[in-house]
């Protein structure tokens, strides 16, 4: 079994997670569902929405549960309840499946992470600490799609490796680009080169969530030491705060 946690990690709302939005977060807020045509994996598709939903839940257990390899597409449609002619009449393929579901889950966990992030901070360690308690908050609420994606990242068969490589790169870029392009940069050093300082704080943090990755792999969800977590990230802002900020 293939589980853990990928701090850098996106996901989706689908039947499995629908009863379990209107949890209350650590700020009193309830999150919003997604809008209905959100709840559409693969639009261009036109897939009936609940045998969508039956196909996803289905996918996400099995694959997290088994690895790509070892992954039964036997296994998914008897679990979907559905033939393997409707399942292969939308994939070519188990890879097509695998990582095109990868793909999604990952876009929509980062628009979750996107609507709950403070777009008036503009301190790059605020930013950074804010988005790790997010990801705990998406973690708690939905451990079984964070699974999925967390087996997928750590996934070995040479099959989906490259592409699901390149997936997390495209995601790594764009994430970078969108949350720490505006930060406020008066709080640096007289002389130092902000644009690096900002690459080399990024960097840092993640190799800090691959490191806690590794650790992670024989762990669930439930079995991460939250704490544990943000204390080993506190200790590395501290060190950086003092090496970059005035």
């Amino acid at each position: 079994m293939q589980k853990g946690v990928n701090y850098y990690t996106k996901i989706t709302l689908t039947t499995m997670v629908k009863k379990d939005y209107n949890k209350i977060d650590r700020c009193g807020q309830i999150p919003v569902p997604l809008k209905e045509e959100e709840n559409i994996l693969f639009k261009t598709l036109n897939i009936d929405p609940e045998k969508e939903e039956r196909i996803i839940n289905a996918a996400t257990q099995i694959f997290a549960k088994n690895g790509y390899r070892n992954a039964s597409t036997n296994a998914i449609v008897k679990e979907a309840k559905i033939s393997k002619g409707i399942l292969f009449h939308y994939f070519n393929s188990k890879k097509d499946l695998y990582v095109s579901l990868y793909e999604h889950l990952s876009d929509l966990f980062t628009e979750k992470i996107y609507e709950r992030i403070d777009w008036n901070e503009r301190d790059i360690f605020v930013t950074i600490r804010a988005v790790t308690l997010i990801k705990f908050e998406l973690f708690a609420v939905y451990p079984h799609l964070i699974n999925f994606l967390t087996s997928a990242f750590l996934e070995e068969a040479p099959e989906v490796k490259d592409d699901i490589e390149q997936i997390k790169a495209k995601m790594v870029e764009n994430s970078f680009a969108k949350l720490f392009t505006d930060m406020d940069t008066s709080k640096f050093k007289e002389g130092v080169d902000v644009k690096k300082s900002i690459q080399i704080i990024y960097w840092t943090f993640e190799g800090i969530a691959n490191q806690q990755q590794q650790k992670a792999k024989t762990l669930s969800v439930e079995e991460i030491n939250q704490e544990e977590v943000l204390a080993e990230i506190d200790s590395y802002i501290e060190l950086l705060k003092a090496s970059f900020y005035q």
